[in-house]
């Protein structure tokens, strides 16, 4: 079977000056290697009332066609736009979480992550008030280039060398596979103002997060055990923090709550991910230099149930507020 092909623009000039010329259909068909029978549907479609025929009006025609014979694209219904730019915008969602989460809840819509990139890239999705020259919603995507410590960097913060080692955690804490292992750190804004305790559960990448003072042993300590406290014996079973000297009284909340803290090892983040990828997604609401004190603590609960309320892939797109509470929701 051989493949159709539509008329090109040189041929429809050979149609036109051979018309002229007052030669049959099958004859330019004969010339044209083509059928008579498209010869003749060409010239009724395209000529004009007179009976002429214009190769330029038959392009045009041609053209304004094909324009119906294509699906339109996922992006340009409306309704969908709306609700990609919702997602993104107003909850930070990446465009594989708005793809997976609809997957998950079996939504009328269906649009792959790829599409809505490329949808970004072409500014199918930006606001109006986008100028020329600006990125425009590619600007509210995670990573949008962000300042990274280079070869031979010292860290200078303090540091406690406290034991038990990371090691000596329990297995079901390492493997994740309880509810209750925590993983703690600190998220500063202006320098010495408030900063942000973070707990971030291993298993469920819950996050708990409440304002301090100042990043000090003592507000740190004081916010660890606001926060912890609440939880049952079951949802509080040890803490990782990092090595910064703000834990250095984490003896005093294992002697309150009886929760056991372990240490990873010097410059190895990477021993408690979870929490430092939290942060990060910490840093879209409260960037470095933002000052938290002009945010209540109701202010930094909504921005904590945004992150809790986010699908995510290591969970089968469940969000963590699913996955620590066990309840299902519905967010699109």
């Amino acid at each position: 079977m051989s493949h159709y092909h539509h008329l090109n623009p040189f041929e429809r000039e050979s149609i036109l000056r051979n018309v002229t010329l007052g030669k049959s259909r099958r004859a330019i068909a004969t010339l044209l290697g083509r059928s008579p029978a498209t010869i003749s549907r060409e010239l009724k479609r395209n000529s004009q009332q007179d009976g002429t025929y214009s190769s330029v009006h038959a392009e045009e025609n041609y053209h304004a066609r094909r324009t119906g014979c294509h699906r339109q694209p996922l992006l340009a219904h409306q309704a969908l736009c709306d609700q990609v730019q919702r997602l993104i915008l107003d909850h930070q969602w990446s465009p594989e979480q708005i793809d997976r989460r609809m997957k998950h809840e079996h939504h009328a819509w269906h649009i792959s992550y790829t599409t809505i990139y490329r949808g970004i890239e072409r500014h199918l999705l930006d606001t109006p008030e986008r100028r020329p020259g600006q990125r425009g919603l590619a600007r509210h995507l995670r990573h949008r280039g962000k300042a990274r410590h280079g070869q031979g960097y010292v860290e200078r913060r303090g540091k406690i060398d406290f034991h038990p080692a990371l090691d000596q955690r329990p297995l079901d804490a390492q493997e994740r596979r309880t509810i209750g292992h925590w993983e703690a750190d600190t998220v500063i804004g202006k320098p010495g103002s408030d900063c942000l305790v973070t707990l971030v559960d291993r298993r469920t990448r819950f996050l708990m997060a409440a304002k301090a003072t100042r990043k000090t042993a003592r507000y740190v300590t004081e916010q660890l055990i606001k926060l912890l406290n609440p939880l049952p014996e079951g949802q509080r079973r040890s803490v990782t923090p990092d090595r910064g000297k703000e834990f250095a009284w984490y003896a005093r909340i294992t002697e309150t709550l009886g929760v056991p803290f372990y240490f990873p090892a010097p410059h190895a983040p990477w021993q408690r991910g979870s929490n430092e990828n939290t942060n990060g997604l910490l840093r879209e609401y409260f960037p470095k230099g933002y000052d938290l004190k002009q945010d209540s603590d109701v202010d930094v609960q909504h921005h904590v149930d945004e992150l809790n309320h986010r699908p995510r892939k290591c969970l089968g797109w469940r969000t963590p507020f699913e996955a620590f509470y066990h309840r299902v929701l519905h967010l699109i």
